[in-house]
């Protein structure tokens, strides 16, 4: 069969699921994220000049920096976050293990996962207050990680 005569679908982005777990614990939400952005990884590329000859540049691969995951969703009554939040303000090693899964549109399906590592608070945000909107209250969480790892289903 030809590349051509094979279509393929693009991966729908509301059917996902968040898991964060402290120090290899039990997982630290109760409730699932709303929204879910910032993954993604950069690679530095480092630009040599072959000596006498203007017409090439050789490239070399740099160093890997990494986004920082923004998450937000409904304020509840369950303050998970927030803890950790402040479990990581008292102890710098508290650190977590980020996974991050798209299923496929029946909900149930793995399709793809990302792992982060070494994830850290970065900030973490109440929902606005305003008397007049009538509006979920939405707080959002900014994690900072060490590394992303792509895990294609088995």
């Amino acid at each position: 069969m030809a590349a051509s005569d094979l279509t393929v679908a693009p991966f729908t982005a509301f059917n996902f699921s968040v898991e964060i777990t402290i120090n290899g614990g039990a997982p630290l939400c109760a409730a699932g994220f709303s929204e879910c952005d910032g993954l993604e990884m950069t690679q530095e590329v480092k630009t040599i000049r072959e000596g006498g000859n203007n017409g090439v540049q050789v490239r070399f691969g740099g160093p890997t920096a990494y986004g920082t995951l923004t998450l937000k969703r409904g304020l509840t009554s369950t303050f998970d976050v927030w803890t950790w939040f402040e479990q990581a303000i008292a102890d710098s090693s508290v650190v977590a293990q980020t996974e991050v899964v798209m299923f496929d549109q029946d909900g149930l399906t793995p399709i793809v996962s990302f792992a982060l590592d070494g994830c850290r608070p970065l900030k973490l945000k109440a929902p606005p207050l305003n008397a007049k909107d009538g509006m979920v209250a939405i707080e959002e969480l900014q994690i900072a990680y060490q590394s992303l790892t792509f895990q294609p289903p088995a």
